[in-house]
């Protein structure tokens, strides 16, 4: 019975995978997190189109325009963050399984863009993606030894 240990840059590739995976799931919650922040200017939105009287008396008040353009705004800001921490979350557990790389390095990409915490967690995602021995991980016929199949 001869078992063959796995190489070091296989386990050292496990293990930033392992890491970056985590880290995905880590920066999606924060994701989430701050795209609530404009559910403050959703309801500032509604109590000026709800309770315009609060805010002066007859010709005094706020249009309901000003109020309809807080709602929309928020609501697109916080539908966009939000769909930017699912795919964040989705790519982590996409690295986790070793499975969609294009969609993965895709992600990475865009990551960049939410500064600061994205920024370092695409560029090291962009980093370690680009491996030759990471691609191999992701190749559907290296499927030796489990390695994404316990997720």
């Amino acid at each position: 019975m001869e078992t063959t240990l796995p190489n070091p840059q296989q386990n050292t590739d496990n293990e930033h995978l392992k890491l970056l995976s985590i880290f995905h799931y880590v920066v999606s919650g924060l994701a989430a997190f701050l795209a609530c922040f404009p559910i403050i200017h959703l309801v500032i939105g509604l109590f000026l189109i709800l309770a315009p009287e609060k805010f002066g008396h007859g010709s005094q008040q706020p249009p309901a325009l000003i109020g309809w353009f807080f709602v929309v705004f928020a609501s697109v800001f916080i539908l966009a963050g939000w769909t930017f921490a699912i795919l964040i979350l989705l790519t982590g557990r996409f690295i986790a399984r070793r499975k969609h790389y294009p969609s993965c390095f895709v992600i990475a990409c865009v990551e960049c863009l939410f500064m600061p915490f994205g920024t370092v967690l695409g560029v090291f995602t962009i980093l370690v993606l680009n491996r030759p021995s990471v691609k191999e991980l992701f190749n559907p016929s290296s499927a030796c030894c489990g390695v994404g199949s316990s997720l």
